[in-house]
């Protein structure tokens, strides 16, 4: 009697069975890069209603960040400068600058620029600059060499896997007090005898533990 469907087709579940694995191998890894931070939020670097220079600021003037963020050490929350902190040098340097008549305008009427924060973290996570920035850890850590962008972009997933692992191997990123806003200090060759004396007098044990940033 003959064959309804030809030999090949006994293979046909083995194949089906590969595809499976095949796409659904695909699936995950797709979603795992594209719906990761990695992907949705670094690279983030949205429109502000000025068009203000890190790197002219920073790294041609020379301008300490918490000449700006002046909050940043005693609070949890890294301050956006208020116009007042723009004018002080602005009522006297480019003064008439068409690029900078949003800050005029908002000095005079007294309403905050509404610039846009470019590194958000979501509301059930708690992070606290100021603890941060009083074991050692740098700006350059979480936000990258601003000193050398024109325009702020977001240069870190800041997802949960990375500040664990941040947490759980801080080493590398503590440095000395004085060298918190310097974005070229590189950690010596006695990195790891520094980090061990400082965590030491410090007492500095980062929490891996859920309540450590879910409170």
């Amino acid at each position: 009697m003959a064959q309804i469907f030809p030999e090949w087709t006994n293979k046909l579940p083995t194949y089906l069975a590969i595809g499976v694995v095949v796409l659904a191998a695909a699936a995950v890894a797709f979603v795992w890069y594209y719906f990761s931070p990695w992907y949705t939020d670094v690279g983030y670097r949205p429109l502000q209603p000025v068009p203000y220079s890190h790197k002219l600021h920073a790294d041609d003037l020379g301008l300490d960040c918490r000449y700006c963020h002046n909050s940043v050490e005693v609070s949890p929350h890294a301050n956006v400068p208020p116009t007042q902190t723009c004018m002080n040098c602005h009522t006297l340097i480019l003064p008439e600058s068409e690029r900078l008549l949003p800050v005029r305008e908002s000095f005079s009427m007294k309403l905050p620029l509404q610039w846009v924060r470019v590194h958000r973290l979501p509301d059930y996570a708690y992070f606290d600059h100021s603890a941060h920035l009083r074991a050692g850890v740098g700006c350059v850590s979480c936000h990258g060499n601003v000193a050398q962008m024109k325009v702020v972009s977001q240069k870190q997933p800041l997802s949960m896997g990375w500040c664990l692992d941040c947490h759980r191997h801080p080493d590398e990123h503590l440095r000395p007090h004085e060298e918190l806003t310097d974005m070229y200090w590189q950690p010596p060759a006695d990195q790891a005898e520094y980090a061990k004396k400082v965590r030491m007098e410090k007492n500095i044990n980062p929490p891996v533990v859920c309540s450590g940033c879910h409170r």
